[in-house]
């Protein structure tokens, strides 16, 4: 009679158990390489081996993992954020029950990959990216504390809405706000002037603001027929600077150019004789602020005929370039972007 008892015990744990799993959210983990998933002198790990190695991930969610790429983010190009955003929207469509979708990515390039999805998501499914500044090796490896962390933020009921959110050393920025702001300490990420969104602590999640600047489902950017984009390159203006590069640049195969200027938009004699000599309605050029938090005064580009970034930094003014140029060549429309998002 106890042997039966002990058996139907166990029977009955195993029943709320498995009960207890199939009411968790369905998280899918969508792994692309980086520091997350290196090892020191070793290649990069597969994706199942990384997130395997993270089995605490079981008690806040079912997760699926798919290894889309495996590479240092310093190897990303936009042919990469195609095919993530082509991926992403296949699974968004074949699997409505997922509650959110988490991508470990390098951080050398993560705030333009956010940046990217943030303004091309076509869904209300909550994105979040996550990697690490230690090597998964590493004496204190702060990669899967990260990763647990954006699951619980991802699967939080106040995350649908908020666009693309980065979480990294317990705090949630949004994609549009990230800078990196150091090469090696794990509190690398800030959220520019405009401060993080919440934070996780070991007990909640915990929002304090939204994004106001459209995203996602209220963008214009619909890649889903999308097979390449436009090519976009930046200059960086220095003392000293020779127009002839410029003209150089200009004269590439691309389809417009970002000038990464001094701050507020000042720019050098060489950049200035660059521009007058440019054609006038050729290719469009943006002019962003080199500085981490810096920004162009509205009014700039009304007294001088190029398009201003605002406060977007050169890198993520590339790539709202690119998307501005999937649907217009006027630069006034162009600027109207900029002004918007």
């Amino acid at each position: 009679m106890q042997q039966l008892n002990r058996v139907r015990n166990i029977l009955l744990l195993l029943v709320l158990h498995l009960t207890l799993y199939a009411q968790k959210p369905e998280v899918l983990i969508i792994t692309t390489g980086g520091t997350i998933a290196s090892q020191t002198n070793a290649p990069l790990i597969e994706g199942s081996e990384l997130i395997g190695a993270v089995p605490d991930l079981q008690r806040y969610a079912k997760v699926q993992v798919v290894e889309v790429f495996r590479t240092g983010s310093s190897k990303m190009t936009p042919a990469h954020w195609l095919r993530l955003s082509h991926f992403i929207d296949s699974v968004a469509q074949q699997q409505p029950q997922l509650r959110c979708i988490v991508i470990t990515h390098g951080t050398d390039t993560m705030e333009e990959t956010a940046f990217f999805l943030n303004l091309t998501h076509r869904h209300s499914l909550p994105i979040v990216l996550t990697g690490s500044m230690r090597s998964s090796n590493e004496v204190s490896a702060d990669g899967p504390a990260n990763l647990i962390q954006a699951v619980r933020v991802g699967i939080h009921p106040q995350a649908p809405g908020k666009g693309v959110l980065v979480v990294l050393n317990e705090n949630i920025s949004a994609a549009r706000d990230l800078l990196k702001m150091h090469n090696r300490r794990v509190d690398t990420f800030g959220p520019d002037q405009y401060g993080y969104l919440g934070f996780v602590s070991p007990d909640t999640v915990l929002f304090y603001r939204s994004p106001l600047r459209p995203h996602t489902l209220d963008t214009p950017f619909d890649l889903r027929q999308v097979k390449e984009l436009p090519n976009v390159e930046v200059v960086s203006d220095y003392a000293g600077f020779d127009p002839e590069i410029l003209d150089y640049f200009y004269g590439r195969p691309n389809a417009g150019l970002v000038v990464s200027t001094f701050a507020g938009g000042r720019i050098s004699a060489g950049v200035t004789e660059g521009l007058r000599r440019l054609t006038p309605g050729g290719k469009p050029i943006v002019l962003a602020s080199g500085i981490k938090s810096g920004w162009i005064e509205g009014t700039f580009s009304q007294r001088r005929p190029w398009i201003t970034a605002n406060d977007l930094p050169p890198n993520k003014a590339r790539i709202l370039l690119m998307l501005a140029l999937t649907q217009t060549n006027d630069p006034d429309k162009i600027q109207e972007f900029f002004h918007h998002y």
